[in-house]
């Protein structure tokens, strides 16, 4: 298992919370920094393109006086997610963003090209590819990242179809660098789990939805919190890729989340949340599986510590039943 150095001794909880589309702004990713985990937003969230480096420069400036304020707390980096798609005309520019701005760590998805990782290399950056499958894992290793997010069953918005245990098994087989494990992580023993089953780190995201900081409707929020795993539907009729939806959105747009057709794959949309009237992220709210442990939308400082309360009694349950 391998941490990257520029994550060692920065980290209060072994979490990285994933980049969620329009729901992930500078106050999230702060207030997840501040309580100690990797906070992330995707670059397509700073709308116009010029916001981002306005977003970066607040999240930087903010985190360097909170750890000054604060010098015996733990502050932790921030990310910033990158759509390495075609239909994303913005990723050279928002590439370029990220090297002026020095970010820490960059996360990419759908594709993990060369180019990018060595922009961010080329001052000591972090990448984090995202995949769901061993082809795609073996690709982005060959491109050189640091770090594959192995998006499994479970994961809130778009998310493959493995069982953690059989892809973990499978990528560290070849791959050495940091692995993370997402798909259904809400609490601490979830997150000491990921780390037992090989992980580095664990990548949670719905948990944060349900946050006061969280730029999130308050609709979705009271839905995560009255809603379980048997809420959620997988479709690829949003944007062309499949995903982890809740059933009561798609019920509210007029869709029945049973009878869901097959999306054409050659019209892949994501940065105007996919190519119908009903909009992925805006009308459609994404959810992972793990949400029957959701019961309220606290402070995200008040997550943390609840998860972290979690895992330390993971740990202290889990050596009494050691042999």
């Amino acid at each position: 298992m391998a941490l990257p150095a520029q994550l060692e001794g920065k980290l209060r909880l072994p979490i990285i919370g994933s980049p969620l589309f329009l729901v992930s702004s500078p106050t999230l990713v702060m207030a997840q920094c501040k309580a100690g985990i990797v906070g992330s937003f995707p670059a397509l969230n700073a709308r116009p393109v010029e916001v981002l480096d306005e977003w970066i420069i607040e999240i930087k400036e903010t985190l360097a006086r909170y750890q000054d304020d604060n010098p015996d707390k733990i502050v932790a980096p921030f990310a910033v997610n990158q759509i390495c798609h075609t239909s994303n005309d913005r990723l050279e520019y928002d590439v370029e963003a990220c090297v002026r701005h020095k970010v820490p760590v960059v996360i990419t998805s759908l594709r993990a090209p060369k180019f990018v990782v060595e922009a961010i290399h080329s001052y000591g950056g972090v990448v984090f590819h995202d995949v769901i499958n061993i082809r795609h894992a073996r690709k982005a290793a060959e491109e050189g990242v640091d770090g594959l997010i192995l998006v499994c069953a479970g994961a809130g918005g778009h998310a493959g179809m493995l069982s953690p245990f059989a892809l973990t098994q499978e990528v560290r087989a070849f791959f050495d660098g940091t692995i993370l494990i997402g798909g259904a992580l809400s609490n601490g023993y979830s997150v000491l789990g990921a780390q037992a089953m090989g992980a580095d780190l664990a990548y949670m995201g719905t948990r944060f939805i349900a946050t006061e900081e969280a730029n999130a409707d308050q609709g979705y929020k009271q839905m995560l919190v009255e809603s379980a795993a048997d809420d959620i539907v997988y479709s690829n009729l949003f944007t062309g890729v499949h995903g982890n939806y809740l059933k009561p959105s798609i019920e509210k747009s007029g869709l029945d989340p049973n009878a869901l057709p097959e999306a054409d794959k050659s019209k892949m949309n994501f940065g105007s949340g996919g190519n119908m009237k009903q909009k992925a992220w805006k009308d459609i709210w994404g959810s992972g599986q793990g949400i029957g442990g959701i019961k309220d939308a606290p402070k995200v400082a008040d997550v943390v510590d609840r998860i972290e309360t979690e895992y330390r009694q993971a740990k202290a349950e889990l050596n009494s039943k050691a042999y």
